[in-house]
């Protein structure tokens, strides 16, 4: 038999996985067993949470009673450290398997009987907003038990930024962290990537072409959470890239009220046909924004850097130019004057490199900023695959970071430099108001000085050229003639 066909062995095999059960059962297993081994990993996932740092215990399908009933939870977390002790109850589903609110409520009821902190829900959902869940449960029993959820996505993201980028103090717990990565990228490990916008996007699609979307139609909200939980999830993808800690970009009343965003979203839908969205990469000039037009079918990411505060308007320009080496002559820029209101000058970077003052409308106007914006074909399908909505965003994203806003920096002045004081004579002047000062610099240089061995008020008077005394500059006198020399006439 070919070797091409051996199974090599691995410390979480993805073989003899049958059915969703064996399934979330053998990933509920592999996570809590790592996060319990890997001290940094299951650091950075319950940190946030809550928990103290201490040792972590992890278990799975502990049974508990709730009245008559008894239940299972997939898992349970423990860490303790001097006095204080955290818990939390863990409910994991694989594939496209949904959290069910009815057995969420019976996990906090019997979180808050037992004492326990928090519960913890481990699925593919994203949600919309950071912190949101994505089940709606009773508010009332959040009262005492706090309610998390992590998406399969964020595990596996965290996983590879502490392996590769943040590192792992012990060489043999990295090995066992890259074993979860490696089983969690495995299609058959049930953690699987974003790859449906949701049933009513096709319907909301043709509505938003038609202009016949309204901001009271029930699909249009769902389409509103899937985009920003594309949003996150394509986040969460650049942050294993890069090694760093990508986000959504929301404000702060977007993080208080959620609704306040899904309004938003769906208003600009119904009116203008699009959604947009930012995140935010650790470091960059700005938040990259990303529009999609549904109508266009066009999806553009755009950067905003602030223009250099010194030098002309041609300099300014050229200083974004010379950043610009990589960027696609289809990008477009744009430039905007201090105190100016509305568009400003914009024109293609293929254009600007031949003639940088097609930018400037007014070269007595100062540059305050430009903006930095490149459109690319938007897909309409609704899953995975060419053409689709998902695959054509992440592209645009990922190549507008790759080709533009990564060689982008922040303009910064020149720190001062130290005045260089002129030479000094070792002979003490006569008078103290001579003595050199501070101000003595270019008017001092701009009046005119005498000749040598000359008269410092008559040029045409020269000393004895026989004299050996006058070969050395004349000290100043009160009436400013040289000694030896006759009084001018005035």
């Amino acid at each position: 038999m070919a070797e091409e066909s051996w199974h090599q062995a691995r410390l979480i095999p993805t073989s003899g996985i049958n059915g969703a059960d064996e399934q979330e059962r053998r990933a509920t297993s592999a996570l809590l067993a790592v996060m319990s081994s890997v001290r940094e990993f299951g650091r950075v996932l319950t940190q946030p949470l809550g928990a103290p740092a201490g040792q972590l215990e992890t278990y799975t399908e502990v049974p508990f009673y709730l009245g008559e009933r008894r239940l299972y939870p997939d898992g349970l977390l423990r860490s303790r450290r001097g006095q204080k002790e955290w818990t939390a109850l863990v409910e994991v589903k694989t594939g496209v398997n949904a959290l069910d609110a009815e057995q969420l409520e019976a996990y906090l009821d019997i979180a808050r009987e037992q004492g326990f902190d928090a519960v913890i829900t481990i699925s593919n959902e994203i949600p919309a907003v950071a912190g949101l869940h994505p089940t709606k449960v009773d508010k009332r029993k959040l009262k005492r038990v706090a309610l998390h959820h992590w998406s399969w996505s964020m595990v596996l993201a965290q996983a590879v930024l502490q392996k590769e980028h943040r590192g792992v103090a012990d060489p043999d717990q990295a090995w066992i962290l890259g074993e979860l990565v490696r089983y969690l990228e495995h299609p058959r490990s049930g953690a699987l990537q974003f790859d449906d916008m949701g049933p009513s996007w096709v319907t909301t699609r043709e509505a938003v072409a038609s202009g016949t979307l309204r901001p009271g139609d029930k699909c249009a909200p769902e389409v509103a959470a899937r985009f920003d939980a594309l949003l996150t999830y394509v986040s969460l993808q650049l942050g294993r890239k890069l090694g760093d800690d990508v986000t959504p970009a929301l404000s702060r009343k977007e993080l208080a009220d959620p609704a306040l965003r899904s309004q938003s979203l769906v208003q600009s839908m119904s009116t203008q046909g699009s959604l947009q969205g930012a995140i935010n990469i650790p470091n960059a000039v700005g938040p990259l924004v990303v529009t999609t037009d549904l109508r266009a079918g066009v999806v553009t990411c755009h950067v905003d850097i602030a223009a250099p505060r010194d030098g002309r308007a041609t300099t300014r320009v050229n200083w974004l130019l010379r950043q610009l080496r990589h960027a696609p002559e289809s990008t477009r820029v744009e430039a905007f004057v201090m105190h100016g209101r509305g568009a400003g000058t914009a024109e293609l970077l293929r254009a600007v490199r031949d003639q940088p003052a097609l930018l400037i409308e007014d070269p007595k106007k100062d540059l305050r900023s430009f903006r930095i914006a490149l459109g690319s074909p938007l897909g309409s399908k609704r899953g995975r695959g060419r053409g689709s909505f998902i695959d054509s965003v992440e592209k645009a994203i990922n190549s507008f970071y790759g080709d533009i806003v990564q060689d982008l920096r922040v303009w910064t002045a020149a720190p001062p430099r130290l005045r260089e004081a002129p030479e000094t004579s070792d002979e003490r002047p006569s008078l103290t108001s001579t003595a050199l000062s501070s101000q003595d610099g270019a008017e001092a240089d701009a009046i005119p000085r005498p000749p040598e061995n000359g008269h410092p008020l008559r040029p045409d008077i020269h000393a004895d050229p026989l004299d050996t005394e006058s070969a050395e500059p004349p000290t100043p006198s009160l009436a400013g003639s040289a000694p030896g020399t006759p009084e001018p006439s005035i």
